[in-house]
């Protein structure tokens, strides 16, 4: 067979050689100022672009007074008092915020309401607050309870600091026959709740009532206050049966109520069974489901 039946036919140079082989073209590089008449070409055609670079920016802009810190001081406060601080708000406001003397802090005491504040020493064994000019009342709270089966550490964590955004007066634990959890830190729960309200700008804490029975609940459920209980078996819906204040919510535990509890709860008179709809909801997004139809439809959510 002769040699030219193998011949190659001529050979195509690849992408990659042609593109080396090429010139690179302006636009595969970054555009860049080559003389100086084309950076100052550039910004006198955008005037606003020279003025905003000509601004000067402050390192450590200060701090209006309605956006510093707030802290929750649990004492009774007033204009020209000096409170001393616990060693933890010491620390966050010195150590991790780097407050100094002189700062703009503002304080409230779930009494008599919130006040302007100034970080008068800020050592590390003696750290005060001069208490300034009262600034707001302590807010009206709308007389709502929640009654709840504790749950799972984490989640009835995030249950107190909702809650207490979403404006319960008084949180009540209930333990339940199936309540999986029978033991409470309730120092940790009010670190959450006070944590929540120096976030969101609230001057009053929801009371944090001690872990009862269901049966000692009941026993004692005072006279003038309606009991609105997530029943599972089914109920009127909520957003027409919410009672007016004095109210309270009651969510079972993760395993719902046992047939006798509910019995024991709808013996009550105050207590009405609700449907919180179709679909089936965890106890900490019952609980919070509940506050926010109670608070649209009988508390202080509408105008």
């Amino acid at each position: 067979m002769p040699a030219s039946a193998y011949a190659q036919p001529p050979s195509v140079p690849s992408d990659r050689s042609r593109a080396s082989s090429q010139t690179p073209h302006a636009s595969r590089r970054p555009p860049k100022f080559t003389k100086l008449c084309d950076l100052r070409c550039d910004f006198s055609c955008d005037p606003p672009r020279l003025r905003a670079l000509a601004t000067p920016v402050p390192a450590t802009p200060a701090w209006p007074l309605d956006s510093g810190p707030r802290l929750f001081v649990d004492q009774p406060l007033a204009s020209g008092a000096e409170v001393a601080l616990e060693a933890g708000q010491a620390n966050y406001l010195v150590n991790v915020m780097r407050l100094k003397p002189g700062a703009a802090v503002r304080a409230f005491d779930d009494r008599n309401g919130e006040y302007a504040a100034t970080l008068q020493l800020a050592g590390k064994r003696d750290t005060r607050l001069a208490i300034g000019a009262r600034l707001r009342d302590r807010e009206s709270v709308p007389d709502l309870w929640l009654a709840f089966a504790p749950i799972k550490r984490a989640r009835v964590d995030w249950l107190a600091e909702k809650a207490c955004e979403l404006g319960v007066a008084r949180l009540v634990p209930v333990l339940t026959r199936r309540t999986v959890v029978d033991k409470l830190n309730l120092e940790r729960l009010r670190a959450h709740m006070i944590e929540a309200a120096e976030q969101c700008g609230r001057t009053a804490l929801p009371e944090l009532a001690e872990p009862i029975a269901l049966d000692a609940l009941l026993r004692n459920w005072p006279d003038e206050r309606a009991l609105v209980f997530a029943d599972e078996t089914g109920g009127v819906p909520f957003g027409d049966a919410a009672p007016p204040a004095p109210a309270a919510l009651l969510i079972g535990p993760e395993g719902g109520f046992d047939p006798a509890e509910r019995d024991a709860i709808r013996a009550l008179p105050q207590a009405t069974g609700v449907s919180l709809g179709p679909r089936i909801l965890r106890a900490e997004t019952a609980a919070l489901a509940t506050i926010s139809v109670w608070m649209s439809a009988r508390g202080d959510w509408r105008p």
